[in-house]
């Protein structure tokens, strides 16, 4: 009952009034299904070294299936699509995707369209956990002590904005912002701390991987995890799309329905901020794709997250791969942080969505 009175009722944004996308789902959604792997084969192709549209596509095919192609390429193009670019592209997908996803239900849960986890400080609390792993050596989880640490940042940062964003049980889009602000300047603050201190001279250029958001030196080990992560958030967040649709409606009509929402809402944050936290730890803070892509996928299908959902990690991935591609050419043979570039795309879009949304002075929640 609560799924078919939240897909009856749950087509309204943040705040915002009922209206579907002005596209169709079947319209934009195979669209974004060619877009990506077509978008990922040039990002594989373009390179220091050209590598033609045939053979990328011959190597593949012959690492996949051995006897059925014949291999008449240089050795050293098999290297660099299977070992330098192939799992750096997939990993921009996979990063870009769960990226979108966090921003989805970020904006959701607090009602916000400027929530982002880099805003948030989300990203920051993933930095510092990063760093603080990296420096101190710890590896109490093995190989997973990276990941886990950087959620366990990302998650105490999230609800530390949350806490601070409250006030008389009501949240505004200038607290929410600010708090995240704050918490994301302490976190980076003490990860910065930590550095000067640990008295390694490297340890500031190890950092700036976390900071500025990178995927150089990506290898197919850091693949599994983040893959398996985005595949399991995904498949959570759609089998709660009726819950999200509903909490789109206000905190008192979703409990009115039904909803145990501060239950639910906890454990979406804990799901945003693991894949935040395993997200920063192969890629480095990146933000502002967490905000845009959620905007775009609404502008283009509506806002109910049956739509939204399945087309906005397809954006996330296009994005990121497309910024990953230009932060490896645009400068070569130096390469840009992909952090950058992305910022520089979404400051824009930020200040758009603060004009937008200037004359709304009401709280969120």
């Amino acid at each position: 009952m609560l799924l078919r009175k939240a897909f009856a009722r749950g087509r309204s944004g943040a705040g915002g009034p009922a209206r579907s996308g002005p596209l169709p789902l079947p319209v934009v959604l195979p669209a974004l299904l060619t877009a990506l792997p077509v978008t990922m084969t040039f990002a594989v192709i373009i390179g220091s070294v050209e590598i033609s549209f045939v053979d990328t596509w011959r190597i593949l095919a012959h690492r996949v299936f051995p006897d059925l192609v014949e291999p008449a390429w240089p050795r050293a193009h098999e290297a660099i699509v299977l070992t330098a670019r192939l799992p750096r592209v997939l990993l921009a997908a996979v990063v870009g995707a769960g990226l979108a996803l966090v921003g989805v239900v970020l904006q959701t849960l607090v009602r916000n369209p400027l929530a982002d986890p880099l805003l948030l400080g989300v990203s920051s609390g993933a930095t510092f956990g990063a760093v603080l792993v990296v420096i101190s050596g710890f590896t109490a989880f093995g190989l997973y002590s990276l990941p886990v640490s950087a959620f366990l940042g990302a998650l105490a940062s999230l609800i530390a904005v949350y806490l601070l964003a409250q006030t008389g049980g009501r949240t505004t889009t200038t607290r929410l912002i600010l708090s995240g602000v704050v918490v994301g300047q302490v976190m980076l603050s003490a990860a910065n701390l930590i550095i000067m201190t640990s008295g390694d001279p490297h340890a500031a250029k190890q950092v700036t991987r976390w900071t500025l958001g990178g995927l150089g030196g990506t290898g197919w080990d850091m693949l599994p995890l983040p893959s398996v992560v985005l595949l399991a958030v995904l498949v959570l967040l759609v089998l709660q799309m009726g819950s999200l649709n509903v909490l789109m409606l206000g905190e008192e009509t979703a409990t009115g329905m039904g909803l145990p929402v501060h239950r639910f809402r906890a454990v979406m944050f804990v799901l945003a901020s693991l894949a935040t936290g395993v997200m920063v730890a192969v890629s480095g803070a990146i933000g502002f794709v967490g905000l845009m892509m959620p905007h775009i996928a609404r502008l283009l299908v509506g806002t109910d997250h049956r739509r939204v959902l399945p087309v906005a990690p397809l954006l996330g991935a296009v994005f990121l791969v497309v910024a990953d591609l230009a932060a490896r050419t645009l400068a070569s043979p130096e390469e840009i942080p992909v952090g950058i570039l992305t910022a520089l795309c979404g400051a824009p879009f930020f200040l758009w969505l603060m004009r937008r949304d200037a004359g709304n002075r009401k709280p969120l929640m």
